[in-house]
């Protein structure tokens, strides 16, 4: 009986109610959305380098190492010899292993030389291998591969000339060494996509005439004649590290933590993208904290409605309890009244962010790298529901105390 004059009177203020209604569907699909978009986020960024057991280089900090090796910032504290490259990958436990060097840059987007190997054994997003939408990976020393964000933000195709500049923010080029992009990546989300990727090779070709971290005047050896060099490189900055066994890892990272050759550091990246999480994470709370207001904020704007609602519904209430109504009855209908609206409000919400995950979904992958899942409603989901409708209830507690204080004398008053 009280759900029947609930909806009855509900559809008899189809308008306000209805706008009350979206304002907590809105507001329920806001903070629905920041938390998927928190959650991926959060998986994106642990996915930045996925199927690498150790990452290598000279012994700094975890935090340090995973910066400048997987997202190219900063810069390293020392290099790591190729000699204590050359031991580490001919351990019996190391599975693969793929050299980093950085150090120039193009345009503000840094140059990283690396091998062949890098392209089968960089993986991200559980696994995922990079992809080429353009060209092929480098065929020559003086080839590139560049990241879909060096693309569109240069404008580069395939056969583009590239001139790679001398450290970074540098007005000094290697212009007598120019590349030619070769290829161009499919969009990952991850730092590979502002990288410019050359060989290990070429980082010693563009420096055979340099040195002291200048050009030697006067000095321009040709392309072809640094085609037959030895270009071996002295030292890489770090190293991608696959093991053999995962229960090998530990003990591979205590013996290169303890290489007595030189001071290396051998971290592992899940545990150093968790802690990096960690501090540039609380981005997430302040996201939380908004999009909760704004859900109070709707609540609130359910409670006043129901309050300047009394006025005109004091007769209304008068004659339920001169049928013989309880007050308690009175005050059951309103608490019903609401928690019927927070109820439609938040399932609403819940299929307006499903739509708009749908649409979204897509334009964010390529746009931006950011993989939000469709899924089905998760428990959190369902107690987020739940939550806003039991503090719509508790909101229209006091404008239903109200009205159970009303008299009867004072709903049958005729005002002048």
């Amino acid at each position: 009986m009280i759900l029947r004059l609930a909806i009855a009177s509900l559809f008899a203020r189809a308008l306000t109610v209805g706008m009350t209604i979206l304002a907590i569907a809105l507001s329920v699909a806001l903070y629905l959305g920041v938390e998927k978009v928190r959650t991926g986020a959060k998986a994106s960024f642990a996915d930045t380098i996925s199927g690498t057991d150790l990452i290598v280089g000279a012994r700094s900090g975890s935090v340090q190492l995973l910066l400048y090796s997987v997202f190219r910032i900063g810069n390293a504290t020392n290099n790591v010899t190729w000699e204590s490259y050359q031991d580490i990958a001919a351990r019996s436990d190391v599975d693969w292993i793929v050299p980093i060097s950085l150090g120039d840059s193009h345009r503000q987007f840094r140059v990283m030389g690396t091998t062949q190997d890098f392209f089968e054994h960089y993986k991200y997003r559980q696994g995922r291998s990079l992809e080429m939408v353009e060209g092929i990976v480098m065929d020559d020393i003086f080839d590139t591969v560049i990241g879909a964000d060096v693309a569109a933000t240069l404008g580069y195709s395939v056969d583009d000339p590239i001139v790679v500049a001398h450290g970074l923010a540098s007005f000094t080029e290697h212009k007598d060494q120019p590349f030619r992009v070769s290829g161009i990546l499919a969009k990952t989300g991850t730092p590979v996509d502002r990288t410019v990727i050359v060989s290990l090779e070429a980082i010693e070709a563009i420096h055979v005439d340099w040195q002291s971290g200048a050009q030697i005047p006067g000095q321009s050896t040709p392309a072809d004649v640094i085609r037959q060099m030895e270009l071996t490189p002295k030292a890489v900055t770090a190293a991608l590290v696959g093991v053999e066994s995962p229960l090998q890892t530990f003990a591979l990272q205590r013996a290169i933590n303890e290489y007595p050759e030189e001071p290396l550091l051998a971290i592992l990246p899940g545990v150093a993208l968790q802690e990096l999480w960690g501090i540039v994470g609380i981005a997430e709370t302040a996201l939380l904290a908004v999009s909760t207001m704004v859900v109070v904020t709707a609540l609130i704007g359910m409670m006043a409605t129901i309050f300047s609602s009394l006025s005109e519904r004091r007769r209304e209430m008068a004659i339920f309890r001169a049928m013989g109504a309880k007050p308690m009855t009175i005050l059951s209908l309103l608490v019903l009244e609401a928690m019927l609206m927070a109820a439609i409000g938040a399932l609403l919400g819940l299929a307006l962010l499903y739509v708009g995950l749908m649409i979204a979904q897509p334009v964010l992958d390529s746009a931006f790298g950011l993989w939000l899942p469709i899924d089905a409603p998760t428990m959190r989901e369902a107690a987020v529901i739940l939550a806003v409708i039991g503090a719509g209830a508790i909101v229209s507690l006091v404008p239903a105390f109200r009205a159970y204080r009303m008299s009867l004398a004072d709903g049958m008053m005729v005002k002048t």
